[in-house]
C-alpha cells in the first residue's frame, strides 16, 4: 500500500513502512522480517536502516534477519537492552511473588545485536534519509516516534501510541505499574500517551503512520477523540480533574523571579536564572512524570527534556549551562547526559560526589544510574564557587546518603539552601513531624544529621529546597528542632549497637571496589579491599580474596596496621585462568580479620568473565 510518493505500508505482524530514497529504503519497524522479499515491488535494491519504535515483539520478531542481513539497526534508548540485551532480560526477570505489570514480557526470545540508539530530540541521517526522533511514552516506557519531511508534509511514525482515528491498540500495555497510590497508579501509560499526543502534535504532523491501524489523515481530530476519553479514564480515579496542558505548558512555578521550581519532576529540579539568560539547574531526573514503571530495569526508566522548552519559551532562557547533583541517586540525575546532549549542558559535581557519577558500576550503592555521567567541572567542598551573578557555596552533607552536597546562594535577596532528600520540609510543630530520611545501605553515619543541622544553622538559610517537597520557610524552631532530632538519633545508635565492635550505622567491615567488575579468560582486574579497624585501639587487618576455582590473587594476602576506628585499602591483583568459561556475576568475597578476631567474609563483588 503506498500511502505517500515514496512512503509504502507493508502489513505483517504489525505495519511495517518503507522510506524510498532512490533504489535504497529505510523500514520504519520490521514485524516478521518478510518485508525483505518483497523489495522489488517497492522499486527498493537494498535497505540500509531499520528503525524500531519499541520493543515489543510484533514489531521486531524478525529482526535477526536484518542484522544477518546486514542493515543497520536504531533502538529506543532506554529499551537497547530489551532487544540487544534481552538474553539477560529473560534469565533475571522475576517470577514468583511478581508485582512488575508491564509488557516487557512481549519481548524478543532471543537478543539481537544492534548497531546503536535512535538520537532523541535531534535529526540524523539514517542511510538516505534525515529523521528527527521524538520521545513518545505512552504504549511503552520507552517508545519513540520518527517524523520526516516528505512531499512538502511532515509525516509521523508512532508505532502503537495512537490506533487509526482516536484509539489505541492496546490499553494493558498503559499500565506500567501495579495499582498504588499515585493518582497515575495503573494508568501511568494512560497519562504518558496524552502528554505525547501532544507533544506531537506540536510538530504539526499532516499524516499519522501506526504499528496497527489505518494512516491517520486529520491528526488534530484523531487526539482530541483520544484525549477525551483517556482523560476521562483518568479523572475516574482523582478527586480534582487532571489538566494535562498545565503540566506540559506550565511546568515551572516561581519561588522567587530568579528561582523556579519544576513542578512536573519525579524529584524536585530547580532552575537558578541568571539575568544574562543562562540557567543552572540543580538536579534533574524523571522530567513529565507520570509515575514510574514498575521494576528497576533501564527500560522502566525514562529521561525526559519536556520542561527545557518552557524555559526557553516562557522565562527567557537562551542556555542551560550547567548541571548541579545534591546527590547521584537516579531521580535526581537520569536527565543529565541528555541534558549535554541535546543542549551542551555542563555538569558540575563535588569532588566527592563526582567518582559515583562517572563510574556507577564501581560502587555497591543503590539508585544508581545505569550508565556514567562525565563531570566536567569538580567541586572543592567548602569552597565557594561563581556562576555568573551568583556566588555557590558548596558544603558536604552526609546522612540520606555519604555522597551528597548542600548549596547555598541568595536569590532575589533571600537566602537559600538546596538540600537534596537529606529530610523532609513539612514540619508543623505538634501535627506533623519531621522525618530524617536515611538509608543504612546510602552509607549513614552515626552523626551526620547532627553535622548537617549544625551546617543550616550556620548559614541560617531563609528558605531550603529539597527533593520531593515543597519549598520551607526556615525559622530558628526548625533548626532547633533539627539538631535535636539528629543528636536523639545518634545517641539511640550508640546505645543499641555494640561498643566492643564499631563497624557504625552500616554494620560492615570492608567493602570491595570494584563492585562489577568485567574481564576476560586469562586476563588480568584490579582489586581494591577498604577495611575498618572496629576498636578504638590500633589493630593488625588481614584481609584475603576468597575467589572462583582457579581463580589467583596477588598477593594471597595483605596485612595492615590501623589506628583504632580508622580505614585502610588493600590492592590486589586477580587473575583469571585461560579456560575459564565466559560467565556473568560471579562471586567473590573479602574475608576479614582485625586483632585475631575473625569477622568472615564481611564484603562480596561480582565479576563477569566475557
Amino acid at each position: 500500500m503506498q500511502v505517500g510518493s515514496d512512503v509504502f505500508l507493508f502489513r505483517d505482524t504489525c505495519n511495517v513502512y518503507v522510506v524510498r530514497s532512490g533504489r535504497r529504503a529505510v523500514l520504519v519497524d520490521f514485524g516478521s522480517g518478510d518485508v525483505l522479499d518483497h523489495l522489488a515491488g517497492f522499486g527498493v535494491d537494498e535497505v540500509t536502516d531499520v528503525l524500531v519504535t519499541h520493543h515489543h515483539r510484533d514489531q521486531v520478531q524478525g529482526l535477526a534477519r536484518a542484522a544477518a542481513a546486514g542493515i543497520r539497526i536504531w533502538v529506543p534508548p532506554v529499551e537497547q537492552d530489551l532487544i540487544a540485551g534481552v538474553d539477560e532480560h529473560w534469565r533475571t526477570r522475576r517470577i514468583d511473588n511478581d508485582y512488575d505489570v508491564r509488557q516487557d514480557r512481549f519481548s524478543l526470545l532471543h537478543q539481537v545485536p544492534v548497531t546503536g540508539t535512535a538520537t532523541e530530540y535531534r535529526t540524523r541521517r539514517y542511510g538516505p534519509v534525515d529523521v528527527y526522533t521524538l520521545p513518545t511514552p505512552g504504549h511503552t516506557v520507552g517508545s519513540v516516534s520518527y517524523l520526516i519531511e516528505h512531499g512538502g508534509q511532515r509525516i509521523a511514525f508512532v508505532g502503537d501510541l495512537v490506533h487509526g482515528e482516536g484509539r489505541l491498540w492496546s490499553l494493558a500495555a498503559t499500565q506500567w505499574a501495579y495499582t498504588g497510590f499515585h493518582p497515575n497508579a495503573g494508568r501511568e501509560g494512560v497519562a504518558a500517551t496524552v502528554l505525547s499526543c501532544l507533544q506531537l502534535l506540536d510538530h504539526r504532523p499532516a499524516l499519522l503512520l501506526p504499528s496497527h491501524g489505518a494512516p491517520v489523515t486529520d491528526p488534530p481530530r484523531a487526539v482530541a477523540r483520544l484525549r477525551a476519553r483517556l482523560t476521562e479514564l483518568l479523572d475516574m480515579n482523582r478527586r480534582a480533574p487532571w489538566d494535562p496542558e498545565a503540566m506540559l505548558r506550565r511546568p515551572w512555578r516561581a519561588v522567587t523571579p530568579h528561582l523556579l521550581r519544576n513542578t512536573t519532576s519525579m524529584a524536585n529540579s530547580y532552575a537558578l536564572l541568571s539575568d544574562n539568560g543562562s540557567a543552572l539547574l540543580l538536579d534533574f531526573g524523571y522530567d513529565l512524570s507520570t509515575g514510574l514503571a514498575g521494576g528497576q530495569d533501564r527500560s522502566a526508566r525514562r529521561p525526559l527534556l519536556a520542561s527545557i522548552e518552557a524555559l526557553h519559551r516562557d522565562h527567557g532562557v537562551a542556555r542551560v549551562e550547567v548541571a548541579l547533583p545534591t546527590h547521584y541517586h537516579d531521580d535526581h540525575v537520569a536527565g543529565f547526559n541528555l541534558l549535554r546532549e541535546v543542549y551542551g549542558t555542563e555538569v558540575w559535581s563535588p569532588a566527592h560526589i563526582a567518582p559515583v557519577l562517572s563510574a556507577p558500576r564501581r560502587w555497591d550503592l543503590p539508585c544508581l544510574w545505569y550508565d556514567p555521567i562525565p563531570v566536567d567541572r569538580e567541586l572543592p567542598v567548602d569552597r565557594p564557587v561563581r556562576w555568573h551573578e551568583y556566588e555557590i557555596g558548596v558544603h558536604d552533607l552526609p546522612g540520606h546518603t555519604l555522597y551528597a552536597a548542600a548549596y547555598s546562594f541568595t536569590a532575589d535577596g533571600r537566602r537559600m539552601i538546596a538540600t537534596g532528600d537529606q529530610q523532609t520540609t513539612e514540619w508543623e510543630p505538634g501535627l506533623r513531624p519531621e522525618i530524617l530520611n536515611y538509608q543504612y545501605r546510602n552509607r549513614f553515619r552515626l552523626d551526620d544529621f547532627t553535622r548537617s543541622a549544625r551546617l543550616y544553622r550556620a548559614l541560617r538559610p531563609d528558605l531550603m529546597i529539597s527533593g520531593h517537597w515543597d519549598p520551607y520557610e526556615v525559622t530558628d524552631a526548625y533548626l532547633d528542632m533539627l539538631l535535636a532530632k539528629g543528636e536523639q538519633l545518634a545517641r539511640l545508635h550508640r546505645e543499641l549497637l555494640p561498643r566492643e565492635v564499631d563497624f557504625g550505622a552500616e554494620g560492615f567491615g570492608a567493602r570491595i571496589l570494584p563492585y562489577r567488575g568485567v574481564a576476560a579468560a586469562g586476563g588480568r582486574l584490579r582489586m581494591e579491599v577498604a577495611v575498618r579497624n572496629p576498636f578504638p585501639g590500633a589493630e593488625p587487618a588481614e584481609v584475603r580474596l576468597v575467589l572462583p576455582p582457579g581463580w589467583r590473587a596477588h598477593p594471597p594476602l595483605v596485612r595492615l596496621p590501623l589506628a583504632g576506628h580508622t580505614e585502610g585499602r588493600a590492592e590486589f591483583v586477580v587473575e583469571v585462568p585461560d579456560g575459564q568459561r565466559a560467565k556473568e556475576r560471579l562471586r567473590l568475597a573479602a574475608e576479614l580479620t582485625v586483632a585475631g578476631t575473625r569477622f568472615g567474609q564481611q564484603a562480596e563483588a561480582l565479576v563477569s568473565v566475557r
